[in-house]
Formats: structure tokens, sequence, C-alpha cells
């Protein structure tokens, strides 16, 4: 860029070749414009543009939601260089594609080839009208009509503003498509990634926040593509042919005229927007912040009502909007300042040019007539007009860019669990489990189990019991495969179940958790979840082993019935069935139990049992139990401390023991009896 300046001030030297005197010396000039512009473009998104989270890198386009590498923190702000905007580009172009879409395919082309008819439209619109200017100023001329009509015709191609006109119109058309097959994709690609994080990150998210950014990065990822389509790529098409037109067929005043003011207008609008974006992060930020606080508030309302807390929340809720109104402002006002500065440069623009080109037309000089002066006059405010929306549109970018921010550190955080490279499926011929050598520990470096070993025969019962934090539950998350092992290893009819798909496993495991989490939908879609393809007679069926058919035949809308938010129209015992149908519905070779009748009553609980037992009869089980009453069957008993077996048998044999099982079943059936003993003294 210094160069290029630099050859400009020296124009008076005869050996500056835009003292043009041949054809040779207007290819030339030609070719310095387009130098000119893309050292410019390089400028604008290579030195001085805001700065950005280091981004992760897909390896393929096939799994843009998991492969990513980076080479620094993510936490780090870095400058937006070209290589960092290709790194973007990169990720965007596969999604924007339509592969093995023909249809789309020719949409997208035909988007193209519309624009550049649109910039041929804008070049001959004011020549025509120069044309017609000079016929009608010149007596000696005959009227010819016909280039009214072709000049009518061209306005109507054109349209009177950025979004009007035939050719802008039909790109609309085109365009819609493809961008919703862009947004599908994206959406899909980052809501399969957020299911496929590790079960650590979603223990530590805040969904508030993570449908934020989810919405934000799909509607920014359309916007620029938008504004890129149908603003900032042609804008800069119509600067380019502008200057080299002038250049060419005017004076090369006038393109140097259109050229600086163009320079100066492209880097104010950057400086300026590398300035105010921290503003713009810092507004999303507290954006984040307010909506995960709303939805994490309005989950938990029960527990607000209870607390009487509604006005510690709705202070926490005004605290919250206080602050993102107050990013907002710093946003507004800096945005004030960028609109005010960028017109001062486009008006000072317009009027040197505007006073050369009247000057010229009353002097006679260079043979320029009124219909120049109309041609110069109607060509730069059918420039200025667009490019005076050129900074918002960089702005918009800019700022799409921001929101996308956020969506490319979601996939950004690799998961944790991975198949390896060709991994096959689980076949599952008996149902064997064996623990061997088993250790967990977590990131953080804190040890859950240790060395833990022992072996489920198929349709055999094992039960775990132990205090709390012994690391029962990590048991049934190793073999469901949410963590890997750390050390040792998990088999399923000798196979290494870390050596599988993750979907084959998970496809031969169904689980009854302590706390039934179902979707807002209705009974049968929640039952039906255990299995996708099964049809209404199965869900039936399932709801029937489970005994909850004659109930669900009871609701007013029966198995189209909705659950509410969580389930909350269904009591616990209700909830217990829906999840033992649906792991009814899977026909699994291997059943875990976490703690299923744990926060039931003894009446409840007594029944759900009775239910578990015949959904386990022949089956592999795991059961993870907090009431010993609930195991005494079993074919064998682990007893955990602190990540350790301690003792291992059946029922009896630990109780003769009288070890911590013991301890346990002494406790808990004391607990029993007074609880016992005060139902009975209030109802005397």
């Amino acid at each position: 860029m210094v160069a290029l300046n630099l050859s400009i001030i020296k124009y008076r030297s005869n050996l500056w070749w835009l003292h043009i005197r041949s054809a040779d010396d207007t290819v030339k000039i030609c070719f310095f414009v387009v130098d000119y512009c893309f050292g410019l473009l390089n400028l604008l998104v290579g030195y001085s543009a805001p700065k950005w989270s280091a981004l992760y890198i897909p390896r393929s386009s096939e799994s843009h939601d998991a492969d990513f590498a980076s080479s620094e923190n993510t936490d780090q702000r870095l400058r937006f260089t070209v290589r960092r905007y290709l790194v973007k580009a990169r990720f965007l172009i596969p999604y924007l594609w339509p592969v093995n879409d023909r249809l789309l395919q020719t949409s997208f082309l035909g988007v193209f080839v519309l624009l550049i008819i649109g910039r041929v439209v804008n070049l001959f619109t004011p020549i025509y009208h120069k044309k017609i200017v000079d016929g009608l100023s010149n007596p000696t001329t005959p009227y010819q009509p016909e280039l009214v009509v072709f000049y009518v015709f061209l306005i109507f191609c054109q349209g009177g503003s950025a979004s009007g006109g035939l050719l802008n119109s039909l790109r609309s058309l085109l365009w819609v498509k493809v961008q919703q097959h862009t947004s599908k994709r994206i959406s899909m690609a980052l809501f399969r990634h957020i299911h496929n994080l590790s079960f650590g990150w979603h223990l530590n998210r805040k969904t508030g926040e993570v449908l934020r950014i989810m919405d934000r990065g799909v509607d920014s990822v359309n916007q620029m593509l938008n504004y890129l389509a149908f603003n900032i790529v042609p804008t800069i098409l119509d600067i380019l042919i502008a200057v080299v037109y002038f250049c060419t067929s005017f004076n090369y005043m006038f393109g140097l005229i259109v050229l600086f003011t163009m320079a100066a207008y492209l880097i104010l609008t950057v400086v300026i927007t590398e300035w105010r974006t921290k503003f713009r992060v810092e507004m999303n930020d507290r954006d984040n912040d307010l909506k995960a606080l709303a939805v994490d508030s309005l989950l938990n309302f029960e527990a607000v009502k209870c607390c009487n807390a509604e006005e510690a929340e709705l202070n926490r809720y005004s605290t919250g909007v206080i602050n993102y109104q107050r990013a907002e402002f710093k946003t507004s006002l800096s945005l004030s300042f960028l609109n005010i500065a960028q017109n001062f440069t486009i008006s000072a623009g317009l009027m040197f040019g505007s006073l050369l080109c009247a000057y010229f037309v009353a002097t006679k000089r260079h043979g320029f007539s009124v219909g120049d002066y109309v041609l110069y006059a109607a060509y730069i405010m059918q420039l200025y007009q667009p490019l005076n929306w050129l900074g918002t549109y960089y702005r918009l970018i800019q700022q799409s860019f921001v929101d996308m921010d956020n969506m490319f550190e979601l996939f950004g955080h690799p998961p944790d669990v991975r198949d390896i490279d060709g991994a096959p499926s689980l076949d599952v011929r008996e149902g064997k489990v064996e623990f061997r050598d088993v250790s967990f520990c977590y990131a953080s470096g804190r040890t859950i189990l240790r060395n833990i070993s022992f072996t489920i025969q198929p349709g055999e019962t094992i039960a775990v019991v132990g205090p709390s934090g012994s690391g029962k539950s990590t048991l049934m998350r190793l073999l469901l495969r949410f963590y890997d092992c750390t050390g040792g290893s998990i088999f399923i009819d000798d196979q290494n179940i870390a050596l599988v798909t993750q979907s084959s496993l998970r496809k031969h495991i169904a689980v009854v958790p302590q706390e039934t989490s179902l979707f807002n939908q209705s009974i049968k879609f929640n039952i039906g979840l255990g299995r996708a393809n099964a049809n209404e007679n199965e869900i039936i069926e399932a709801a029937s082993i489970a005994e909850i058919h004659e109930r669900i035949l009871c609701f007013p809308d029966g198995y189209e019935c909705m659950v509410g938010e969580r389930g909350l129209k269904l009591s616990g015992g209700e909830k217990q069935r829906v999840a033992i149908a649906r792991a009814v519905l899977k026909q699994p070779s291997i059943i875990i139990l976490d703690e299923a009748t744990s926060s039931l009553d003894s009446q409840t609980e007594s029944l759900i049992q009775q239910s578990l037992n015949k959904v386990c009869q022949g089956k592999t089980a795991l059961v993870v139990a907090h009431r010993l009453s609930t195991v005494v069957n079993a074919n064998k008993i682990l007893v955990l401390k602190e990540g350790k077996v301690v003792e291992q048998g059946r029922h009896d044999d630990l109780l003769f023991k009288s070890g911590l099982y013991a301890q346990m079943w002494s406790q808990q059936s004391k607990e029993a009896r007074m609880k016992c003993d005060k139902m009975v003294r209030n109802q005397s």
C-alpha cells in the first residue's frame, strides 16, 4: 500500500504511467486500480480488524462437529488476520455448497450470474441517461424513443433500492433455498455436536446460555451470507467498475476521487469498528448471562416459591437487565459516532467530484457536455447510495462474526469420549459384563474408583451399595461409556466397550434412573423414546408390562396426554413406570437400575419394585441402590467405600460378616421402625 500511494504522489513525473497516451497505458491504469483495491481489501481484513477468540479448525467436511484442533488458548483474544478469516470461511463453505443437490447448485450459481448481470446494468443505466440528455439538448439530434424505453427497462431491472428491481428479486428468490439449506446443516451439526459432548460438559452447562448461543450463531451465519451476497460483493464490484470506467472514459482525476474516497471510507470504518467491537462483545456476554439467569430461575420456579424468593430473583434479573442495557448503550453510542464519520467522508468525496465535473462542463474542457455531468452525478449517486451502507454492512458482518464466536467455541469443545476409527458394532450374544481392574478419576485429579473387578454372568443381578460418594453411579456411567476408564477395561461378551461404537453399546443397555427425564411431549412420545421405530401396539404392550397402561387410559387424551415440563403433570410413581416402559420397549440385553425407587414412598416403592423384578427377569442387571431392602434377592452385592470394593457376597453372607453392609442394614432397619412407630402414633 505504501508503494502504491507513493506512485500516486509522483503523478507529475513524465515516467508516471497515468499520462495515458496509448491502449497500453489504459490497461496499466486498470491493473493499478485493481491492485490498489486489493491492497485496501488486504488492509481491511488483515491488519486493523477486530480481535477474535482462537478457533478450532475442522479436519474434514465430514466431521465439523467433532474434529477441531487449536494451538492457542480459547480465552485469548487474537487479531482477525487473513488466516483467521480463511479458517472461518473454511468452516462455512462446505455448509454453503449444496452437495448432491443439482437444483440447489443451479440456484447457487444462478445467484452469481444475476449478480454479474446486475453490475452490467448498473454501468449502462447512467450511460443511457447521458445519451437521452445529450439527444434532447442537441436540436439536430432526432428523437430516439427506443433510448427512453431501454433506459426504463434498465431501471426496471435495477430497481430503486438495494432490495428492489427484477434482478435483485430473482436473486433473492434463488437464494432463499440455498440459505435454508445452509441454516439447516449448521443447526443440525451444532445440535449433534452438543449431544456428542461429554457428560461432564453437560453437567456444567447453562441451558439458557447454550440455546441463546445456538440461535444467535445460526442467525448470524444467515445474516453474514446475505450481506455478502447482496450487499458487500455487489458494492465492491460496482466500485471497481466505476473507478476503471471514470479513469478510462472520463478523466483519471474522477477515478482517483472515487478511489480515495473509497479508501478513506474503508480505512475509517475499519479503525472505528476495531475500537467499538469490544462493546458488542460485552453486550453479547451480558445478553448470555441474562438469558441463562432467566431460564435457570424459571426452571426452578417451585424452589423460588417455596423459599419465598420471588423478590430476590426479581432483583437478580433487574441487575442483569441493567448490565445489558449499559453495554447496549455503549454499542449504540459508538455506532452513532461511526455513522457521522462515514457520512462526512462520502459527502466530501461527492462534493469534490461534482465541483470538478461542473467546472469541466462550464469551461468546455475535455469535451464535457451537460450529459456528462448528468452521467457523473447519476452514477456517483447510484454508487454512493450503497457505499453509504457499506460500512453498515461491514459492521453487521463483523457483528455476525462476534455472534458466531460463541458458536465456534461450542464447536471447539471436543467430545471426551470418541469412537476409534473403524470401530465395529457391539455384538451381544449372552450379556456377560466384566469390570477388569477398573479405575477412574476426573480431569481435576479427584479419584473416584480404584481397581474395581467383578463379573456379572448372563441373566444375573449384581447390586452395588455404599455410602454417598463411594462411586456407585460412576460405575453405571462407565458401563454406558459416558466416560472412558482411566485405568483397566470393561468387557461385554469379551468385547472391550472402548473399542466398539457408542451407539451399538447403548442400544443394548436400558436404564431406569432415580429421576426420570421426560420431554414436554405426550406419554406415547416419552415411552417411544426407548426405540425410535416402535409402533403403537409395541408401546402399549410395554406400558402394560410396566403396569401403567390402565392409568394412561384414565388420562383425558390417553397416550396423547402431555406430561408437562420435566413430567410435572405425573406423580413420582407414574414417571418411574414410564421409565420402566421405556426400558421394556428397548428390549435390552443389559438393564441398569440407578436407585430407581429411592425417591418414592414405601407403598409406591413396593409396587414399582415388583415391576422392576419382572423387567429384570432373565436379563443381566446392574442395580445401584441406596435402600438395601431392594437388593436382598440380588445374586451378589458389592459394597463400595471410597472407590474400593470392601465387601461382596449375598445378603445373608454380608449380614453374617458384621461389616459395613451389616451396619448400613442395621441403620436403615432402625430408621424404618422409627418411621413405622411414628405413623402408628399419628393414626391413633
